[in-house]
């Protein structure tokens, strides 16, 4: 009788997994990763408290457009020249909820840093590079 169940409840969640429809719009799906210019340099941010994250700052050649682009680390191992991307990924941590995650990434995908949400230099969302245009 357990196992009978065990099935039914195996069965019923792939189910209710497979057939849910997905909150993100068709649109949202199109642009996945953007060009930011290639690598300058970078400065580090050292937390204000013991409980904040270290940031780092990277200067790109479209540091004009862009501005200085915030990420989680102690330090940057881009080379000077590489060509870096923003990229997003929808991230869910659990069965039925995700969200977007941000991330600085070389061309070949090798090295990549997590993104703050909100860019301290140009004063906006990191994800508004993502809904307008640049």
């Amino acid at each position: 009788m357990k196992k009978i169940l065990f099935f039914c409840l195996v069965v019923f969640t792939a189910c209710a997994t497979t057939t849910k429809q997905s909150s993100v719009q068709e649109d949202e799906l199109i642009l996945t990763r953007k060009y930011v210019g290639n690598f300058v340099e970078y400065r580090q941010y050292l937390p204000e408290k013991f409980s904040d994250p270290y940031l780092i700052w990277i200067k790109t050649t479209m540091d004009s457009t862009y501005g200085k682009i915030s990420a989680y680390s102690q330090k940057c191992e881009f080379d000077l020249g590489d060509r870096l991307y923003v990229r997003r990924v929808y991230y869910t941590p659990g069965i039925s909820l995700g969200y977007w995650m941000y991330q600085i990434e070389s061309a070949d995908n090798k090295i990549y840093y997590r993104l703050s949400e909100f860019q301290h230099d140009s004063q906006v969302l990191i994800e508004s590079w993502f809904t307008s245009q640049f």
